[in-house]
Order: structure tokens, then C-alpha cells, then sequence
């Protein structure tokens, strides 16, 4: 089985997935990257023959496909005064007026019904109430937060970088998938007859994840991310971009918070994964999920495509404990940047490999 250097020395076409992970993700990938570029002769990250990416590894490959350098990005968030990629908190955390705002109405439409049924129905037979209250899953939001700040600021960030705002401005191909939300079909942003779609909005598309943010229009339709890593849309890699190489970097891994590992939490050093809260074992249950899914796309993958060279790269459960500090914090964002380019940089030249999952074809650093 080869490793990272000989697979990536050998001039094949190369395509690059990144899938979401948060920002937490896109900064591991940005540091594995990085170390790519130190420990493997000819290997640059914004030189490859295309890039298949989703929500945070969509902001990065859009970089990259419109030729920003990556250490350039990776200088950028290690130094809290460099402007240059100025994403703050209120970029992801804007709550949806709208969306709140007919919920409020629905919601106070079928209390009205519940109340009006429960005087006029017997005391013995009183359950239309509930039926109305019932109706209270239809009213909910489709989404907590909006992703128009993070949109404009996308936009902004593009314009001021000299990359443009439309998949045909890019120098690189640069595919975006995200879910018709009616439909459930994968529409990949990018790919010939979805070119002139704005990045931004398409990125925004793809990392709505449900709950969290409400469906992203695009022309008469709404989509939203299936999934955060969108596995199943792996295969537009070779469908649509002819990979002959695909190196995959997913920040997508279960932590580990066994063996003495301290989870950092708001309140102190915790013990384990419940101490971060609802969010966490939420995010812990989806990396589970994600992880499983990849692993099945490639070996899909590679049983329908024997030809194409499969790396991938990502961190240790045990490392993929720092992702839960807060990644707004300078010296949470540092660590994660420092931490994964000494790991892939260490295992470059150390030419260490995992074992192969059923499939020699799949190299793992």
C-alpha cells in the first residue's frame, strides 16, 4: 500500500475533497494541507485538477480554486490581528427573524384553536386540545439560525481576494453538492449547467444543516446539506471531474475522551463527551454517522472505480478531542492549525499508513 508522498508524487489527476466539519474542520484541513505542501516535493494545494467540498471544506476550496496560497490562509489564522479572513461570531449565529416570526404566528394561531376547543368540548371528551397542540410540529422554525450574514460575508471575502463571485470566475473546478429540500436529489453547484450560481449562496446551500439553519433558496428551489460531509456525493469526483487520484482530508472522526483525555468545556476540565451538553452529544452521534458513511462511499468507490487511487487523511480520535474547544478562541484555532500540520508532517516522513479497510486501493496517513 502506498503512502501519502508516493500516491500524490505521481502526477495522476488529483482531485481534492473536503468535506464540512465546521470551523473547527476547516482549520485541520488547512493545517493538513499545509504540511502536504512542506513534506511532498510539487504537491500545491491550489495547483490541483479540481475540488469537490462541502460547507467549512467549501470556504477553503474556493480559496484554493480562485489560487490563494495556503499559507497564506494558514497565516492568516494563526495571527488574530490579520484581516484577511476576518470571520467572527455574529456571521454564524444570526437568528432567522423571518423564520421566528411565522413560527410566532402559527404558534399563536393554534393556541387560540386549543383554547376556543377546550371551552367548547365536554369536560369528559375534552381532546381537541390536543389535537391542536399537535398542530405545534408544523409551526416550528425551519431553522434556528439564518446563514445570510455568513453569506455576505463569503461574498465579501471573494470580491476583496480578487476571486469573483460565480463558479465560472474560478481558475480550478470547483463543485458544491447540497439536497433539493423537496426533493431530496444532490445538485452539484458548479458542475456544467450550475456555473453561474454564486459560491457563496451555494456554500451557505450546502452547510445548512437541519436544525441549525434554515433551507438556502436558490433560484424556485431549497436546498440544504443532507449530511455535513455529503459522502454521497463522492462519487461526482470521477463522474464529473475525471479524478484519477482523490485525496480526501476529513476532520469528520468520533472523538476519544477515554484514558485521562479532559474534554475543555465552559465550566472547566470535564470527563468525558456528556460534560460538553446536548450539542456535543449531538455533533459526537453525527461524526459517528459521518465517518461510517465515508468509509462506505469509498469502498463503493473503489470496487465500481479500481483504477482511481484513494488517500486519505484525518485525525486520531484522541486529537480530534481539541475540536471541542471553542474554535472563536485565538488559542483553540492555533492549536488545531499547529497541531494538524505536525501530525500529517510527522507521518509524511515517517511514510506511516494505516491498514487498508477491505481495500488496498484506499491509503490512509
Amino acid at each position: 500500500m502506498k503512502n501519502a508522498r508516493e500516491v500524490l508524487r505521481e502526477g495522476r489527476r488529483t482531485v481534492a475533497y473536503f468535506p464540512g466539519g465546521g470551523i473547527t474542520g476547516g482549520l485541520y484541513q488547512l493545517g493538513a494541507l499545509a504540511a502536504l505542501e512542506e513534506g511532498i516535493e510539487g504537491f500545491r494545494a491550489n495547483a490541483l485538477d479540481g475540488y469537490l467540498a462541502v460547507g467549512s471544506g467549501a470556504v477553503l476550496a474556493a480559496s484554493l480554486a480562485g489560487g490563494l496560497e495556503t499559507q497564506r490562509l494558514y497565516r492568516a489564522l494563526l495571527d488574530p490581528a490579520d484581516t484577511f479572513f476576518a470571520l467572527e461570531r455574529r456571521h454564524l449565529l444570526g437568528f432567522d427573524v423571518g423564520e421566528w416570526r411565522r413560527a410566532a404566528v402559527a404558534l399563536f394561531g393554534a393556541i387560540r384553536n386549543a383554547v376556543a376547543s377546550a371551552r367548547k368540548a365536554p369536560v369528559e371528551t375534552a381532546t381537541d386540545p390536543w389535537k391542536e397542540l399537535d398542530r405545534l410540529y408544523d409551526v416550528l422554525p425551519a431553522g434556528l439560525f439564518s446563514l445570510e450574514p455568513f453569506e455576505h460575508f463569503i461574498d465579501g471575502y471573494l470580491e476583496r481576494r480578487g476571486i469573483g463571485s460565480l463558479f465560472r470566475d474560478l481558475k480550478r473546478p470547483l463543485i458544491v453538492p447540497a439536497h433539493d429540500l423537496d426533493t431530496g436529489e444532490i445538485v452539484p453547484f458548479g458542475a456544467p449547467g450550475h456555473e453561474h450560481t454564486r459560491i457563496a449562496r451555494a456554500i451557505c446551500a450546502s452547510m445548512s444543516l437541519p436544525l441549525f439553519f434554515a433551507p438556502v433558496r436558490i433560484g424556485d428551489r431549497m436546498f440544504f446539506a443532507g449530511s455535513t460531509g455529503n459522502a454521497s456525493a463522492l462519487d461526482l469526483a470521477i463522474t464529473a471531474m475525471r479524478a484519477e487520484t482523490l485525496l480526501v482530508i476529513n476532520p469528520l472522526v468520533p472523538v476519544s475522551a477515554r484514558g485521562g483525555t479532559k474534554v475543555p468545556t465552559g465550566h472547566g476540565a470535564g470527563a468525558g463527551v456528556r460534560d460538553k451538553g446536548l450539542l456535543w452529544v449531538f455533533n459526537q452521534a453525527m461524526r459517528i454517522g459521518e465517518q461510517a458513511r465515508l468509509q462506505a462511499e469509498i469502498s463503493l468507490l473503489s470496487a465500481r472505480h479500481p483504477e482511481v487511487e484513494v488517500l486519505v487523511i484525518e485525525p486520531t480520535a484522541v486529537d480530534a478531542v481539541r475540536f471541542m474547544d471553542s474554535p472563536m478562541k485565538y488559542s483553540a484555532r492555533r492549536t488545531i492549525v499547529e497541531d494538524a500540520f505536525r501530525s500529517v508532517r510527522e507521518q509524511i516522513k515517517n511514510g506511516a499508513t494505516s491498514p487498508p479497510p477491505r481495500d488496498d486501493r484506499r491509503s490512509v496517513v
